[in-house]
């Protein structure tokens, strides 16, 4: 029987090599052998997704790797997304969170993982979707009224963005009406405790336990 650190070395490297097809028989293989999804994302697939974006900042990868690193990444989550969201049950709801990825940024991979991750914890999720800009934030907040929204940085030049969501929603008069959430690569608690944001999440097990603490 396969461990759960030799599924998530092997998910991984799949990523790294960009190969969507082994990405899903490890997947297959995960579901049958029954090992823990979540770990399998977080220290399987998102490590490998990690690896490569740090090889494409030293410039040892380009955008063509991380994109077919991303999509292989992607064939393997749709496979193990509906055995996620049958483990979440019927769950009265926790509140709702807005979420999105900023204006400029067109991968969404980190924040479609955080977006199920959360709906199994029993929030309701307004997925934003990718390359959303701040106005959508402020336009989300009026409308559905949620207790946290979210936002995700994959650079440093998009980054930037995560401060005029909190400018907005001040300009907007609902800032204290609202928690948000900071996450993506180049994101530290630093920048979030810097533009005023009230939670950053690390990774997507990260921004579960913070949010389940902030509906408490």
């Amino acid at each position: 029987m396969v461990t759960q650190d030799e599924i998530n070395a092997k998910a991984k490297a799949a990523v790294m090599e960009f190969d969507d097809e082994l990405v899903e028989e490890i997947c297959e293989e995960a579901l049958e052998a029954k090992v823990d999804i979540v770990s399998l994302i977080q220290d399987g697939l998102t490590a490998g997704m990690n690896e490569v974006g740090d090889q494409f900042e030293q410039g040892t990868l380009f955008l063509p790797h991380v994109i077919a690193a991303s999509e292989a990444m992607s064939a393997g989550v749709a496979i193990l997304t509906p055995a996620l969201e049958a483990q979440g049950g019927s769950v009265k709801s926790k509140g709702t969170i807005v979420i999105g990825t900023i204006e400029g940024d067109i991968h969404s991979i980190g924040k479609d993982i955080v977006a199920t991750m959360l709906k199994i914890a029993g929030f309701k999720i307004v997925d934003l979707g990718r390359d959303v800009a701040i106005g959508a934030y402020v336009d989300a907040v009026k409308e559905h009224k949620p207790m946290i929204v979210g936002s995700s940085a994959l650079m440093t030049t998009t980054m930037i963005l995560q401060m005029n969501i909190e400018e907005q929603l001040k300009e907007a008069g609902i800032r204290d009406s609202v928690m948000t959430m900071v996450g993506g690569a180049p994101v530290t608690q630093d920048w979030a405790d810097k533009i005023g944001s009230d939670i950053y999440a690390e990774n997507a097990t990260d921004a579960v336990v913070k949010c389940n603490a902030a509906a408490e």
